[in-house]
């Protein structure tokens, strides 16, 4: 397999993370969406990373769609239960992590326009999305040692690129004092090698 992506994209990383826990073998391949020259339309017609691309040559998109397939690919660290609900709680975890970044991306694009043709009515609305979202994964995590309980899973590794990403590229956001059990989470989950591997950098 070859992983098309970025070493800052968050979602890039999450898929990265799921291979590493898996110890899955391929090769990742780098690529600038925003340059004048990327390749990306070849992988991807939105232009997105990341993208899978299999050994048979077929091109998996969305970084959910490949996480899924990936746990299924080895039962080494196991990251999405097989329990319907429980399978359901998990990936409503992720689509709430991804939509925090989904969120803070537009506004790093919005203040990467020219300042007069920002609108920062658009900003506010979308860090309110960010903060709300924030306050959400707190509520939902509570005292829980992972976000599914005992036992970490692909919630954790939605939940803690999203913080990462956050720390990167939003340093502003103090997420860490006013939600110390995500900081708890973020601290413990830091520690892993598929985590520190993966730092995002420019």
């Amino acid at each position: 397999m070859k992983l098309i992506g970025s070493l800052g994209s968050p979602y890039v990383r999450k898929v990265r993370v799921v291979l590493a826990e898996k110890k899955l073998d391929y090769q990742f391949e780098l690529e600038n969406v925003w340059a004048s020259d990327t390749a990306i339309s070849k992988w991807n017609p939105l232009g997105k990373v990341p993208s899978l691309i299999m050994d048979d040559g077929s091109v998996m998109i969305d970084s959910r769609v490949m996480v899924e397939y990936l746990d299924t690919l080895t039962p080494v660290c196991k990251l999405l239960p097989t329990n319907s609900r429980d399978r359901a709680d998990v990936k409503c975890w992720e689509a709430l992590a991804d939509g925090i970044i989904d969120a803070a991306v537009i506004v790093r694009l919005e203040r990467l326009r020219p300042i007069e043709l920002q609108s920062e009515d658009w900003v506010a609305r979308q860090l309110g999305k960010v903060r709300l979202g924030l306050a959400a994964l707190s509520d939902k995590l509570g005292d829980l040692p992972y976000c599914m309980g005992k036992n970490y899973s692909l919630a954790d590794v939605a939940v803690g690129c999203t913080l990462g990403w956050l720390a990167f590229r939003f340093p502003d956001i103090g997420w860490r004092d006013d939600h110390a059990n995500l900081a708890r989470l973020f601290d413990k989950l830091s520690e892993r090698q598929s985590f520190k591997d993966t730092f995002p950098s420019a």
